[in-house]
Protein backbone atom coordinates (compact mmCIF):
# COMPACT_ATOMS: atom_id res chain seq x y z
CA UNK A 1 0.00 0.00 0.00
CA UNK A 2 0.91 3.74 -0.95
CA UNK A 3 -0.17 6.70 0.37
CA UNK A 4 1.00 10.43 -0.36
CA UNK A 5 0.67 13.32 1.74
CA UNK A 6 0.93 17.00 0.37
CA UNK A 7 1.78 20.47 2.23
CA UNK A 8 2.58 23.45 2.41
CA UNK A 9 -0.30 25.29 0.12
CA UNK A 10 -2.05 28.39 1.32
CA UNK A 11 -2.93 31.73 0.02
CA UNK A 12 0.66 33.96 -0.44
CA UNK A 13 0.83 37.27 -2.55
CA UNK A 14 1.81 37.51 -6.07
CA UNK A 15 5.57 37.42 -6.19
CA UNK A 16 5.62 35.55 -3.09
CA UNK A 17 7.61 32.34 -2.60
CA UNK A 18 5.76 28.43 -1.30
CA UNK A 19 7.32 24.85 -1.00
CA UNK A 20 4.91 22.10 -1.47
CA UNK A 21 6.21 18.78 0.33
CA UNK A 22 4.85 15.30 -0.46
CA UNK A 23 5.77 12.74 2.10
CA UNK A 24 5.30 8.83 0.75
CA UNK A 25 4.20 5.84 2.40
CA UNK A 26 5.21 2.51 0.97
CA UNK A 27 8.07 0.80 -0.53
CA UNK A 28 10.45 1.31 -3.08
CA UNK A 29 10.02 4.91 -2.89
CA UNK A 30 13.77 5.49 -4.57
CA UNK A 31 12.81 3.62 -7.64
CA UNK A 32 10.23 5.98 -8.63
CA UNK A 33 9.86 8.97 -10.93
CA UNK A 34 7.67 11.12 -9.22
CA UNK A 35 5.92 14.17 -10.46
CA UNK A 36 4.03 17.12 -9.56
CA UNK A 37 0.32 17.95 -10.97
CA UNK A 38 -1.98 21.13 -10.66
CA UNK A 39 -5.47 21.57 -11.26
CA UNK A 40 -6.89 25.08 -11.27
CA UNK A 41 -10.60 25.67 -10.31
CA UNK A 42 -13.13 24.38 -13.23
CA UNK A 43 -10.37 23.38 -15.62
CA UNK A 44 -8.26 19.95 -16.26
CA UNK A 45 -5.12 19.07 -14.57
CA UNK A 46 -1.76 19.74 -15.49
CA UNK A 47 1.78 18.48 -15.87
CA UNK A 48 4.04 20.82 -13.50
CA UNK A 49 7.03 19.10 -13.09
CA UNK A 50 8.74 15.97 -12.69
CA UNK A 51 12.01 14.37 -10.70
CA UNK A 52 13.58 10.80 -12.14
CA UNK A 53 13.80 7.72 -9.69
CA UNK A 54 17.66 8.42 -9.53
CA UNK A 55 17.00 12.37 -8.31
CA UNK A 56 19.68 13.68 -11.44
CA UNK A 57 17.43 15.11 -13.36
CA UNK A 58 14.10 17.17 -13.56
CA UNK A 59 11.70 18.13 -16.31
CA UNK A 60 9.11 20.98 -15.96
CA UNK A 61 6.42 23.19 -18.17
CA UNK A 62 6.90 25.91 -19.72
CA UNK A 63 4.65 28.19 -17.91
CA UNK A 64 7.00 27.15 -14.51
CA UNK A 65 10.51 26.57 -15.98
CA UNK A 66 12.35 28.90 -14.14
CA UNK A 67 10.49 29.70 -11.49
CA UNK A 68 9.52 25.64 -9.60
CA UNK A 69 12.22 23.75 -8.79
CA UNK A 70 12.20 20.04 -7.75
CA UNK A 71 13.91 17.68 -5.28
CA UNK A 72 14.06 14.01 -3.75
CA UNK A 73 14.71 13.37 -0.04
CA UNK A 74 15.09 9.42 -0.17
CA UNK A 75 15.64 8.84 3.79
CA UNK A 76 12.81 10.67 4.93
CA UNK A 77 10.61 9.42 1.66
CA UNK A 78 10.02 13.28 0.44
CA UNK A 79 9.65 14.81 -3.06
CA UNK A 80 9.35 19.13 -2.91
CA UNK A 81 8.58 21.86 -4.87
CA UNK A 82 9.84 24.89 -4.57
CA UNK A 83 7.76 27.58 -5.79
CA UNK A 84 9.56 31.27 -6.81
CA UNK A 85 7.44 33.95 -7.65
CA UNK A 86 4.63 33.13 -7.95
CA UNK A 87 1.65 34.49 -10.16
CA UNK A 88 -2.06 34.60 -9.82
CA UNK A 89 -1.97 32.16 -13.09
CA UNK A 90 -0.28 29.11 -10.60
CA UNK A 91 -3.35 29.11 -8.69
CA UNK A 92 -4.60 25.71 -8.20
CA UNK A 93 -4.85 22.71 -6.12
CA UNK A 94 -1.19 20.75 -6.09
CA UNK A 95 -1.04 17.11 -6.20
CA UNK A 96 1.63 14.75 -6.04
CA UNK A 97 2.20 11.73 -8.13
CA UNK A 98 3.71 8.33 -8.59
CA UNK A 99 4.76 7.00 -12.13
CA UNK A 100 3.05 3.94 -12.74
CA UNK A 101 6.37 1.65 -13.02
CA UNK A 102 9.64 1.71 -11.01
CA UNK A 103 13.48 1.82 -12.49
CA UNK A 104 11.83 4.15 -15.61
CA UNK A 105 13.72 6.44 -17.21
CA UNK A 106 10.98 8.11 -19.19
CA UNK A 107 9.31 11.26 -18.77
CA UNK A 108 5.88 11.84 -18.57
CA UNK A 109 3.21 14.39 -18.75
CA UNK A 110 0.27 12.60 -19.27
CA UNK A 111 -1.77 11.78 -15.70
CA UNK A 112 -2.48 8.11 -17.23
CA UNK A 113 1.38 7.24 -16.89
CA UNK A 114 1.19 7.50 -12.97
CA UNK A 115 -0.36 5.42 -10.32
CA UNK A 116 -0.94 6.77 -6.87
CA UNK A 117 -1.88 10.44 -6.13
CA UNK A 118 -1.92 12.68 -3.00
CA UNK A 119 -4.98 14.43 -1.94
CA UNK A 120 -3.43 17.77 -2.92
CA UNK A 121 -2.75 21.16 -1.56
CA UNK A 122 -4.34 23.98 -1.94
CA UNK A 123 -2.54 27.58 -3.66
CA UNK A 124 -4.00 30.37 -3.92
CA UNK A 125 -1.58 33.25 -5.41
CA UNK A 126 -3.82 36.27 -4.89
CA UNK A 127 -3.36 40.26 -3.78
Amino acid sequence: QVLLVESGGGRVQPGSSLRLSCVYSGRAFNTYSMAWFRRPLGKSSEFVGSISWTGDSTSFADPVLGRFTISRDNPKLTVTLEMKGLKPEDTARYFCARFGSPYNNYTSQYLGDYDTWGQGTQVTVSS
